[in-house]
């Protein structure tokens, strides 16, 4: 997917307001059915991510590995339908805790190559605070409820720096005063088209981004709306470098 540029005119003034600049956005797909009648958990298997860059509204990185489920391995037709993830897509995924291992190399991949300190580490010198980051999801489902509870389950390690975040549909409501349905309808609602396949993890990543992008520029100021309390089993957390 190429390289996301939106309009810069509006309210330029707001961009020395925000707290962070540059946001990692990330949307999951999961195992889901139509009946789900004996209650089967939900498993990650899109895991995607796109890193936005607050002052221009360029999407400069992008992270995205299909992941395979082992509680629920057969995908229903529900899902294939609604994700346009196939079969074979997640049989030839990752274990979704070496999915964790490679984002958080990409995490310290990216975070050397921007000079970028996440929000759990700004006890930083001021030039170091140019670069502070954190994640924006559509919602906390992505990071409170699917994340949280199958590492939970499957006993694993989850990043200290994915316990923190912004909820963009809340920040979105809060601000404009109005409870759309839906990213595509959030979008729908300044005027934006929502681009590629709706469910696709990526293609809604990008569209959050955009999306975040345009509230900066209409004036609103992204704070960091949900915090989990870290446990034992989270793992690392990012410095501004690892050398």
């Amino acid at each position: 997917m190429e390289t996301v540029y939106v309009n810069r005119s509006r309210n330029a003034k707001h961009l020395t307001l925000q707290s962070f600049q540059f946001l990692i956005v990330i949307d999951f797909e999961s195992t889901c059915w139509d009946n789900n009648r004996d209650g089967k958990q939900p498993e990650i298997i899109e895991f995607p991510a796109v890193l936005l860059n607050v002052r221009t509204g360029i999407i400069e990185e992008e992270f995205q590995q299909y992941v395979l489920p082992v509680e629920n391995p057969i995908l229903s037709d529900f899902c294939v339908k609604l994700t346009g993830i196939k079969q074979d897509d997640v049989e030839n995924g990752m274990p979704l805790h070496t999915c964790l291992s490679l984002f958080c190399s990409w995490i310290k991949e990216i975070s050397k190559k921007r000079k970028l300190v996440f929000h759990t580490n700004q006890k930083n010198s001021d030039a170091d605070a140019r670069n502070i980051c954190t994640f924006v999801t559509w919602s906390d489902w992505d990071l409170s409820v699917c994340l949280h509870n199958e590492c939970r389950r499957k006993q694993l390690c989850k990043p200290k720096f994915l316990c923190q975040w912004i909820d963009l549909r809340a920040t979105y409501r809060k601000f404009y005063k109005r409870r759309p349905q839906g990213l595509r309808g959030a979008l729908s609602e300044l005027g934006l088209q929502f681009e590629g396949q709706e469910h696709s993890g990526l293609c809604d990543a990008y569209n959050t981004a955009h999306l975040a992008w345009r509230m900066v520029q209409d004036g609103a100021i992204l704070k960091i709306t949900k915090v989990l309390q870290t446990n034992k089993q989270a793992s690392w957390t990012p410095s501004k470098v690892d050398k």
